[in-house]
């Protein structure tokens, strides 16, 4: 797919194409402002004289749709991980160097019955951390959208935050199973022409059908706004 505009122009800062309306690079992250583009180069501060109301990094955006992924994304993690904490709660409990039909020598029995107790308890412990990470690093990404862009954050230690330009989403489509529609989630998966994002996914979001009515009708009003046509 070809991404078709003529309103593009170079950033002055790092000489990247980006969009003529454009008033802050989304590749280096400089102001276009002529005032603060010269305020940097001499050194001095570019927002000394600049009111605070009008200032252009205070947010001006309605916010759209807002969530982070929910618990229900890790369901198939969390069966395996009862599975193993079966496998490791069985070597605690049961005494398997006692089985006869292992045939275990007298020596290995009782290497058995000194390390399975501590090797099962060591499985659940490992499962349980594994999981807890899991959990938290579902819950630290986070979901804004906005008639311009998609914002997004992740990361637990190393915190990231990106955005999605609304003209670059092409398709999107929703993917809900029967059990998605009960616990009322879903996922909505984007085409888009970002390089870094080629194929961007709302992972299991509560209320898939509005972010999806947000995002369609978004996008087609930034294409219109920036006029832009995606050819197949």
């Amino acid at each position: 797919m070809e991404l078709l505009t003529s309103k593009t122009k170079q950033c002055p800062f790092c000489a990247e194409t980006i969009m003529a309306q454009a008033i802050k690079c989304r590749y280096c992250n400089e102001y276009l402002n002529p005032q603060r583009a010269k305020a940097i180069k001499t050194g001095r501060d570019p927002d000394a004289d600049i009111d605070p109301e009008t200032r252009d990094d205070q947010p001006n955006e309605d916010i759209l749709f807002a969530a982070s992924p929910s618990f229900w994304a890790m369901a198939p993690a969390a069966l395996k991980a009862l599975l193993i904490l079966a496998l490791g709660a069985f070597l605690m409990r049961y005494h398997i160097e006692d089985i006869s039909w292992l045939h275990l020598s007298a020596a290995h029995a009782a290497i058995a019955a000194n390390y399975r107790f501590l090797l099962g308890l060591a499985l659940c412990i490992l499962v349980g951390l594994v999981l807890l990470y899991k959990a938290v690093n579902l819950k630290m990404m986070y979901y804004e959208v906005t008639a311009d862009r998609i914002e997004f954050s992740r990361g637990i230690l190393d915190r990231r935050i990106d955005n999605l330009d609304m003209f670059r989403v092409i398709d999107l489509k929703m993917r809900r199973s029967i059990l998605d529609c009960i616990v009322g989630v879903g996922t909505i998966v984007l085409t888009t022409t970002d390089k870094s994002d080629p194929e961007f996914t709302f992972e299991k979001v509560p209320y898939p059908r509005d972010l999806y009515d947000v995002v369609k009708k978004a996008s087609l009003e930034a294409d219109k706004k920036t006029n832009v046509v995606h050819l197949e």
